[in-house]
């Protein structure tokens, strides 16, 4: 019986971990790291299509793209997108840093 609680307490523990979600934050907004991770892949490959055509590139908005996360759209809305999806992008530059909230833009982690 001891030992059946004892697996209970972790799978809780294990559960209320879990649930904590890591995101990203610039400024009063907040996304999940889930959603910058696939922004930040949008951007990029939308680069690796035409690396050299930098003035293209400042034309670029993800919210053209279909596969753009839905809690961006408030972002599409704001005359300062660009820069808010350039600073997510730089924020998640290496993942593996925010997802232990070594990146001052990310939170929500123990």
């Amino acid at each position: 019986m001891k030992g059946f609680l004892s697996f209970i307490v972790l799978a809780v523990l294990l559960l209320v971990h879990i649930s904590q979600a890591v995101y990203v934050q610039d400024g009063d907004l907040k996304f999940s790291l889930e959603s910058v991770k696939k922004l930040k892949k949008l951007m990029d490959e939308n680069r690796q299509i035409n690396p050299r055509m930098l003035v293209s590139m400042s034309s670029y908005s993800p919210c053209d793209e279909k596969e753009l996360p839905e809690e961006f759209q408030c972002v599409c809305k704001r005359e300062d997108a660009s820069m808010i999806f350039e600073r997510l992008n730089l924020a998640v530059r290496e993942v593996d840093l925010c997802e232990i909230c070594a990146n001052a833009a990310c939170a929500g982690c123990f």
